[in-house]
């Protein structure tokens, strides 16, 4: 028996175990008509018949598909593929036959729901010219999202399941293939796993070679919520152009984007530190560290004031052991306490520079919005319920500050006058009440757009990594009650979360605003 059949059985042995009925176990001999699969089907509008052989000898798929295309909300294409439950790895090495009529054919490991044309689904699908995607349908009929590779023509690839969440891989053969995603699409026990081949005209058929071919279990472990081994994209979105460009990328954990009120560098934090990042004309930025004092961890909560002399931050400083708000230069220096009381997240400055707006824990368990003076005092309590109330950002012309809250029950976004919500809050108004959970409001500068973050329904909180939302509605007028039906602009899609957009980070012009999205590293 060859390596490849080995590795082959080798794999079948181990479903067995891990899945049981309904799984691998009931997966025929590698000597069937398809190999390690059961069956085969045209899915879609497939107007040439596709179809399969197995070289039992190789091992080799040689998969023939039709069909216009596998994107937006509906597909077309040939499937060879077995029903199976639990987490899962799809590998195999892929090419073409001859140039092809369309360069965006395509040779896919898929997970699908069913074989509906407009099923939920992941895949992996390599085009006929190198591009690699991970492509995902979150619900029935829903529009194709993808994630792009950074690697061009790859000759292996792979799909994993974990759970509800799937992950890419592309390289060379026999060496370490570069990770992208996870992306989360929710597919109930059993799903279909297999390959399949697009041609991207209907009236034409593509054939794709799949060979060293492996479908394996994966053990589900328990993964962390928010993980901080991650690479890490520094983001600018265009509202002109509605798309976004990477400005930095690092394999370490980066987090919150300030814009500085000149226009001329963003402020983020990495590792308990803060850089400023020189905004270049071809589109890059270059981390260059604070001159802060190092005993100072700060965390993901900072912002510059409106004439970008002061730097209000919060960080773990001796003897506290909790998060609280203090006050510097620009550049770091002269760093003063201004929240003896703990713990503390700065958010916001109000417009006239006169007051910062932050979270506090004052009660077990309760989170509720306070102000200080800048110059130091006292602080003042905002809102009063024993909920959870965090990311205070104020209005441009001072007169309100936007809230998340779970006062509600799920998280929304809420508004009160930035002097205070009144008795029992009962001045806070509700602007969001959909079925995501909306976190970190932040009114543009020029008091037209409001955007935030929202997270899968039934997300209990921030604190998690997992695919996200930055939506964007039209700012509340000041004068008027707020409306809750104002129209949501999805602006984009991607795995984020803690550390994302935790404060304001719109640009000077309110023309573009900054973001950070995250991969999961091996």
């Amino acid at each position: 028996m060859n390596r490849r059949s080995s590795r082959l059985h080798f794999a079948l042995g181990l479903a067995s175990l891990f899945f049981g009925t309904g799984g691998f176990a009931q997966m025929p001999a590698l000597s069937g008509p398809l190999g390690m699969f059961e069956d085969h089907a045209d899915v879609g509008m497939t107007p040439r018949k596709g179809s399969v052989t197995y070289d039992s000898g190789t091992g080799e798929y040689r998969i023939t598909g039709g069909g216009a295309n596998l994107w937006e909300r509906i597909d077309a294409f040939h499937f060879v593929w077995k029903r199976i439950s639990g987490d899962v790895s799809v590998t195999a090495d892929v090419r073409f036959i001859g140039v092809g009529v369309e360069g965006h054919r395509k040779a896919l490991l898929m997970l699908r729901q069913t074989l509906d044309a407009d099923s939920p689904y992941a895949d992996v699908a390599l085009h006929g010219d190198g591009l690699t995607s991970l492509q995902y349908r979150t619900a029935k009929g829903e529009e194709t999202l993808e994630v792009q590779s950074s690697e061009k023509a790859p000759l292996r690839i792979r799909i994993e399941r974990h759970g509800d969440q799937f992950t890419m891989y592309a390289g060379k053969s026999g060496e370490n293939l570069a990770r992208s995603g996870p992306v989360t699409v929710k597919l109930g026990d059993p799903v279909y796993v297999g390959l399949g081949v697009c041609s991207h005209h209907a009236n034409v058929l593509e054939t794709g070679v799949f060979s060293n071919v492996s479908v394996e279990p994966l053990t589900s472990a328990e993964k962390p919520r928010n993980p901080t081994n991650v690479r890490s994209k520094i983001s600018i979105y265009d509202l002109a152009t509605r798309s976004s460009q990477v400005v930095y990328a690092a394999d370490q954990l980066w987090e919150a984007p300030n814009w500085s009120p000149d226009g001329k560098y963003l402020l983020a934090n990495s590792g308990g530190v803060l850089y400023r990042f020189a905004l270049r004309p071809d589109g890059s930025a270059q981390a260059e560290k604070i001159n802060l004092d190092g005993s100072y961890n700060c965390n993901n909560d900072h912002g510059l004031s409106q004439d970008g002399k002061l730097l209000a931050f919060s960080a773990t400083h001796a003897p506290s052991e909790e998060s609280q708000v203090f006050l510097a230069s620009s550049d770091g220096a002269d760093p003063r306490l201004r929240t003896p009381r703990a713990p503390s997240y700065f958010h916001g400055w109000s417009p006239d520079g006169k007051w910062l707006a932050f979270v506090g824990e004052r009660a077990e368990g309760h989170f509720n919005i306070f102000r200080i003076p800048t110059d130091g005092g006292a602080e003042e309590r905002l809102t009063s319920l024993p909920v959870y109330d965090d990311g205070p950002d104020y209005s441009p012309n001072g007169r309100w500050i936007y809230i998340n809250s779970n006062r509600s029950g799920g998280w929304d976004i809420w508004r009160f006058p930035a002097d205070g919500a009144g008795p029992a809050d009962s001045k806070a108004e509700r602007i969001t009440s959909d079925d995501l959970e909306d976190w970190f409001p932040h009114p543009s500068p020029d008091s037209r757009h409001l955007i935030f973050l929202s997270f899968p329904h039934g997300t209990p909180g921030h604190d998690v990594k997992t695919d996200v939302e930055l939506r964007m509605i039209p700012m509340p007028q000041s004068e008027e009650p707020a409306a809750q039906n104002a129209p949501i602009d999805v602006l984009t899609k991607f795995f984020g979360g803690q550390g994302t957009i935790n404060v304001n980070s719109w640009s000077p012009d309110s023309k573009k605003f900054a973001f950070v999205s995250y991969e999961l590293l091996p």
